[in-house]
Parts: C-alpha cells; structure tokens; sequence
C-alpha cells in the first residue's frame, strides 16, 4: 500500500460483523451498525509512541475518524487520540 498516515494519525480497516445474532437470528445489511473495532494497517510516527502499531485491533467511538477509499477498498483514518483501547 501506498499510503503513510503523518504525525499522530492511524489508518485502520473496519472489522466485519456476523450476520447472525448468538442465538441465530439473521440481522440484514440494512439493519447493520459499522463496527466500531479494526486493524490498524498503517501508523504515524506519534502515534507509534503513544504504543499503537500495525497489526494491532483498536477500538474507536462513533462518528470517529474520516472514511477514505484506498485501491478500492474503505478504510478509516483515526487521530491516535480518538483510539479508546486496543484488543489482545
């Protein structure tokens, strides 16, 4: 990939989610939330320090970030500061 995120910036790909509830039930595209979870794919130099690194699955808070096209598929690029936690 082509892209470098500057400074303190993430860029992460959405995870997808099921399309069936634990117990079973079929939830439509239409019905679905963005999920508010991703790996990161790239990482700005101060965000590296504040211990976010490629690979890693964050967790973010709604309306976070700005949604980009890449090679044709979406990614989100988050301020590392809008990164709540990450995921072991």
């Amino acid at each position: 990939m082509a892209f470098k995120p500057l400074k303190d910036r993430v860029l992460v790909e959405r995870e997808e989610q099921s399309n069936t509830t634990a117990s079973g039930l079929y939830i439509p595209d239409t019905a679905k939330e963005k999920p508010l979870e991703g790996k990161v794919i790239a990482v700005g130099p101060v965000a590296r320090e504040d211990g976010i690194d490629v690979g890693d699955t964050v967790v973010f808070a709604n309306f976070s970030g700005m949604e980009i096209t890449i090679e044709g598929k979406e990614y989100l690029i988050l301020l590392s500061k809008e990164v709540l936690g990450l995921i072991n």
